[in-house]
């Protein structure tokens, strides 16, 4: 998979598609070569204009004639190829590859991040570092509304002016750079990632609790760098680069931001509220023209000036104009249907808590949300590729076409089908079997394991089966099980995964299994406070 691909080739992946965009940039801003791919008289071309098509826009036929193809590349190739390689790779390998990302953090690669000075009070000395986020500022506490109020602004320019006009994408994707240079300068670690960049809450649609490939952090006791946690390679060996940034983050482990953010009403405005601005900015497109070739076609990137049609009518319905404004019509279509998704996905989430709770009473609010969340999800997923891209795809072969369609679908309900049963007292099984499986193996043989196996592995134990085993080794004794759960405590404590406080809640499944008390989980965290105080 490409997540297991080594950062050293990670890197000079990234920067090449840094170059690339930046390549792209500059002929939004002059580009005399591209316009001849686009030439009617260029017959070979499959992107060539024929001048005698008529695609309408409202009652008028935009004038087709050759233009350069930086725009269209962009919008109907890029972003989203973007969003494919989201939604099966994962974020571990986008985050690896994203060109802002990784101009956002030149500051640090140069040195030159702003740095404040705090005096130890142990040493007297002063110390510099660079300053974070606080955890308790009041964008730690609203950075997934404040994403989505960039990334409702942004689809709005986009259908004012943006997706067609060379010079003003060139100048927004100049800004956004920039934004994100400044925020690397002023903020350690992935801030923009984290806090700002609206590209985040599209990752934490399509990869939360996971993607189709990405790995499984939490069954990856072997690997202390998960993911796409930050990290640097000194002499040919990947270390840590992580400040903390953010905390839960979803470069160490997205599966767990997830369990631990449901709850969140940002969240559930995420959910239900991004398909529905997904569905609206599509829509919008025949709302505008009156015809979906309009879209289809690709010629909304290379409309002629756009700008100016921003206080012309906003729609055209039934073979005739609503004059309400452009600039009036855009957020107001994105806003309706981004309220009315989020409404229907509320009341629907009731009425199944009700009917869910009549047929199994056990059943969490939690769980009923996951599943609202993961049906949303599926339903954004095979949206968005019924559109993102198709002016691009469709000028392929059909068989590529078919081949693509069948492809989303198949992959989109195998997504469907492993996160639909998913739940977080599972997540916190496997993690806690993993580990116990890891002391197992350390003392395999002191404990003669493979006797009690017939014939099996450690690795082809079910996450069950790690417990029972741990539980009934007759060799398996009291006080070797409460080395092993302290060994495993001290491993969440050192991950920052869980605290003193938490720990007996995120423990509690395990606790069970293995008959550990509540004063034996006490004793053992006031030793552990006494051997290791900064923990």
């Amino acid at each position: 998979m490409l997540n297991s691909i080594s950062q050293r080739w990670m890197r000079p992946i990234q920067i090449g598609l840094t170059i690339g965009w930046l390549v792209l940039i500059f002929s939004l801003f002059y580009d005399p070569f591209s316009s001849w791919l686009t030439n009617p008289a260029n017959t070979i071309s499959p992107l060539r204009v024929d001048p005698d098509l008529c695609i309408r826009v409202g009652e008028n036929c935009l004038k087709q004639e050759a233009y350069p193809i930086g725009v269209r590349l962009f919008w109907a190739l890029i972003v989203p190829a973007g969003i494919f390689i989201l939604f099966i790779f994962g974020h571990e390998v986008w985050r690896k590859i994203c060109p802002l990302s990784f101009l956002s953090q030149i500051p640090r690669i140069l040195g030159l991040q702003r740095q404040k000075s705090l005096i130890d009070s142990r040493t007297g000395k002063v110390r510099f570092y660079v300053p974070k986020i606080s955890q308790n500022s009041w964008l730690s506490k609203h950075y997934i509304s404040v994403q989505f109020g960039l990334f409702f602004l942004g689809l709005c320019m986009r259908l004012w002016f943006v997706n067609s006009d060379r010079l003003l994408l060139g100048f927004f994707l100049v800004g956004t750079i920039l934004a994100a240079i400044v925020i690397g300068y002023l903020y350690a670690g992935k801030t923009w990632c984290q806090y700002i960049c609206p590209m985040n809450i599209v990752q934490k649609i399509y990869v939360e609790p996971r993607a189709v490939l990405n790995s499984t952090a939490h069954q990856r006791e072997d690997q202390k760098i998960t993911q796409s946690m930050c990290r640097t390679v000194k002499d040919n060996k990947v270390y840590s680069s992580c400040v903390a940034c953010i905390s839960p983050c979803m470069d160490i482990d997205s599966e767990r931001v997830y369990w631990e953010k449901i709850s969140m009403p940002s969240y559930r405005w995420l959910r239900y509220g991004y398909f529905g601005i997904v569905l609206g900015f599509y829509f919008y497109y025949y709302l505008y023209s009156g015809n979906w070739t309009y879209y289809y076609s690709g010629a909304w990137t290379h409309e002629e000036s756009q700008l100016a049609t921003l206080f012309d009518p906003g729609f055209y319905l039934f073979e005739q104009y609503i004059y309400i404004p452009k600039l009036v019509a855009v957020p107001l279509t994105l806003g309706i249907f981004t309220l009315f998704s989020f409404w229907l996905g509320i009341v629907i989430e009731k009425k199944l808590k009700i009917y869910w709770k009549h047929r199994h009473p056990s059943l969490s609010l939690e769980i009923v949300r996951h599943r609202m969340f993961t049906l949303s999800t599926f339903l954004v997923i095979n949206v968005f590729f019924i559109f993102g891209g198709q002016p691009s795809i469709q000028l392929l072969p059909k068989f590529f076409t078919y081949f693509f369609t069948a492809f989303i679908a198949s992959s989109s309900g195998i997504w469907f089908y492993r996160t639909w049963k998913r739940t977080s007292d599972l997540y916190e099984r496997e993690k806690l079997a993993n580990r116990l499986l890891k002391e197992l193996k350390n003392r395999s043989l002191d404990l003669n394991i493979s006797d009690y196996l017939d014939r099996r592995s450690l690795e082809d134990l079910t996450v069950d089966e790690v417990y029972v085993l741990a539980k009934t080794l007759p060799s398996f004794s009291k006080n070797l099980l409460l080395k092993t759960y302290e060994k495993m405590i001290l491993d969440a404590l050192t991950e920052g995964e869980v605290n003193s406080v938490s720990s007996l809640s995120r423990f509690q499944y395990l606790c069970q299994e293995l008959d550990i008390s509540q004063e034996e989980h006490e004793s053992i965290i006031t030793r552990l406070a006494i051997e290791y105080p900064l923990l």
